[in-house]
């Protein structure tokens, strides 16, 4: 499994609930464009509408920018490939909690284009900073355990 684009800023700014896998509907020149690893995944979210789920605004620039139609749109809205079921699940869970879905990354499985999205709530203000400070303590405790050894931690 290779991965072709992250989207790192999703973990920073939702609480990941759930992890979900779907193909992409692509043009084949989208394809080549992503496996060479030039897909843009921040600001990107999916979006349930009429029964059928949605990525958008997830950027996928020209494989070859002279060699392209005029009506290309890099930023267009692509079909994810779900099982009803799942879709539905996903719909009613979205409505009911205030939940939203956003793309984590896109990968290269048996020669397929997978999407990695998640349920995720949205974190707040003193949430981050509160990661940080953790982050931050934990970092200092590992630089004074790597000067000083162990001795006297205990």
């Amino acid at each position: 499994m290779e991965i072709l684009a992250e989207n790192k800023r999703a973990f920073y700014d939702y609480e990941i609930l759930e992890k979900y896998e779907a193909g992409l509907k692509l043009f084949g020149n989208e394809v080549k464009s992503i496996k060479s690893k030039r897909m843009n995944l921040s600001g990107s979210y999916v979006l349930i509408r009429n029964g059928e789920a949605y990525l958008l605004n997830a950027e996928i620039p020209p494989y070859q920018p002279k060699n392209i139609s005029s009506s290309y749109e890099p930023k267009r809205t692509r079909k994810l490939l779900l099982k009803k079921r799942e879709i539905n699940s996903l719909s009613f869970k979205t409505k009911q909690k205030g939940l939203t879905l956003v793309p984590l990354k896109v990968y290269n499985k048996n020669g397929l284009v997978k999407l990695e999205f998640a349920l995720a709530k949205g974190k707040r203000l003193f949430d981050k900073r509160e990661k940080i400070k953790k982050r931050e303590i934990q970092r200092n405790i590992e630089r004074i355990k790597k000067n000083f050894g162990d001795v006297g931690l205990r």
